[in-house]
C-alpha cells in the first residue's frame, strides 16, 4: 500500500465574524511585526486598513506590502521579500484570494530558505519552515489560504511555476463571509467555478482517498446549491458561508489528491495572457472532463449526483455526460464567457502551451495520460 499523507492547516477559523480573532492568533504565533501581502484591490476597498488598524488596536505593528498583482510574479516575490527584510518583520499575513496568498508563500518560501522563487518549483523544495503564517481569505474559490500549493508567475518565459510544498501550508487559516460580500458577481462566479474545477479534479484523481472524496463531493453538492445565489445576491449570507465551506472542502480534497489536466492548460493561459484563473478553469473544465470521461465514468456518474441532476434509469456513461452538461450549465448561468477565443486566445500560441503544459506537475494525476496532440486539441476545442 502507498503511503498517503493529509495537509491541513493548524487551526482553521470559519464562520462569520472570525476575522476578528487575527490579533489573538498573531499573538499565539509569537509574531510582533508581520508583513501584510495584499493588493490594490484590497486597499482601495478600506480592507487592508481594516487589517493593520485592527492589529494596531492590540498594539501589534505591521507592515504592508500590497503590490501583488493578479497571477503574482517573480517581481512581487522579490519586491515583497526586500520589504519584509528590511522593515525587520518577523511573520506574515496575507489578505485577499489566491494571488494575494500565493505571493506572500512565495515571499515565506525565499525568506526562510534562501535562494530565489525559481529555485523551489516542483514538489517539496523547502529546505526551512515558512515564518509564521496567518491567511486571511476574501475569496470563495482558490483556497490557498490553506494549501500546500503556490503558483508564481515567470517574467522572463511567462509560464506559471507549480510550487508544491508542505511547509507553505499556513498555520492559521481565516474564512469570514463577511469579509466575502463586496466581491463583485463576476468574481463571485469566476472564484466559485474555480473550486467547482478543484473539487471536480480531485475527485478523479489517480491520488484521492476516502477522505478526499468526501471532501469533494460534499464541496460539489455546495457549489451546485449556493454558486448561483451568491452571484445573484452578494449579500446573501447564507450562500456566502455554504461557499466557503465548499471552496474550503474543495481546498481538502486537491491539497491532498491533486488536480489534474484543466489546472495543467490553465496555468498557461494564465501565464501567457494573464487571464483570471477562474475563468480559464471554469471555461476548460467540461472540455477537459469529456476527455477524461472514458478513465472515471462511475465517478463523473458520482458527480452528477452531487449536482442536483436526476441520474435515476440513467446508464452510468449517461450519467456522467449528464454531470459535464450540468457542469457547462451552471458556468454559464453564472456569466462565465464561452470561448477561449473571447479573451483573446491566439492559435498560435498553442503548440507553446501545450509544450508547458506537460511539464505542469498538475498533470500527474489526470485520470487519463494525454499525448500532446490530444492536449491541443482540447485546446482547439475551447476556443
Amino acid at each position: 500500500m502507498t503511503t498517503q499523507a493529509f495537509f491541513v492547516p493548524n487551526v482553521s477559523l470559519m464562520g462569520a465574524g472570525c476575522f476578528n480573532s487575527l490579533p489573538e492568533r498573531v499573538r499565539m504565533l509569537g509574531g510582533s511585526k508581520p508583513l501584510v501581502v495584499a493588493d490594490k484591490g484590497m486597499t482601495s476597498l478600506g480592507y487592508t486598513a481594516r487589517l493593520t488598524e485592527l492589529l494596531g488596536s492590540e498594539g501589534i505593528p505591521s507592515v504592508v506590502y500590497d503590490d501583488t498583482v493578479p497571477n503574482p510574479t517573480d517581481d512581487n516575490v522579490a519586491e515583497g521579500l526586500a520589504v519584509y527584510l528590511e522593515q525587520g518583520c518577523d511573520m506574515l499575513i496575507s489578505l485577499g484570494g489566491g494571488s494575494a496568498h500565493d505571493c506572500c508563500k512565495g515571499i515565506g518560501l525565499v525568506a526562510s530558505s534562501g535562494g530565489s522563487i525559481h529555485d523551489y518549483e516542483g514538489v517539496d523544495q523547502a529546505k526551512a519552515p515558512l515564518p509564521p503564517y496567518i491567511a486571511v481569505n476574501t475569496t470563495a474559490g482558490t483556497a490557498s489560504e490553506m494549501t500546500r500549493f503556490t503558483i508564481i508567475t515567470n517574467t522572463a518565459n511567462h509560464v506559471k511555476m507549480a510550487i508544491v510544498d508542505w511547509r507553505v501550508t499556513p498555520d492559521v487559516a481565516i474564512n469570514d463571509p463577511e469579509l466575502m460580500i463586496d466581491m463583485p458577481p463576476a468574481l463571485t462566479a469566476a472564484t466559485g467555478m474555480d473550486a467547482l474545477t478543484h473539487a471536480v479534479e480531485a475527485y478523479v484523481s489517480t491520488a484521492a482517498t476516502p477522505i478526499t472524496d468526501a471532501c469533494a463531493l460534499q464541496a460539489i453538492r455546495l457549489i451546485g446549491q449556493y454558486l448561483r445565489k451568491a452571484v445573484a445576491r452578494g449579500d446573501d449570507m447564507v450562500a456566502r458561508d455554504k461557499m466557503a465551506y465548499a471552496e474550503y472542502l474543495a481546498g481538502m480534497a486537491f491539497n491532498n489528491a491533486s488536480l489534474g489536466y484543466v489546472h495543467a492548460m490553465a496555468h498557461q493561459l494564465g501565464g501567457f495572457y494573464n487571464l483570471p484563473h477562474g475563468v480559464c478553469n471554469a471555461l476548460l473544465l467540461p472540455h477537459v472532463c469529456r476527455v477524461n470521461m472514458i478513465a472515471a465514468t462511475e465517478r463523473f456518474a458520482d458527480i452528477a449526483d452531487a449536482l442536483g441532476e436526476v441520474t435515476e434509469g440513467l446508464s452510468e456513461r449517461d450519467a456522467a455526460l449528464l454531470a459535464i452538461d450540468s457542469i457547462e450549465t451552471l458556468g454559464y448561468d453564472v456569466g462565465i464567457p464561452r470561448t477561449l477565443s473571447e479573451l483573446g486566445v491566439k492559435e498560435d500560441d498553442i503548440e507553446t502551451m501545450v509544450a508547458n503544459a506537460q511539464k505542469d506537475v498538475c498533470r500527474l494525476t489526470n485520470p487519463r495520460t494525454l499525448k500532446d496532440a490530444e492536449v491541443a486539441a482540447i485546446y482547439r476545442a475551447a476556443l
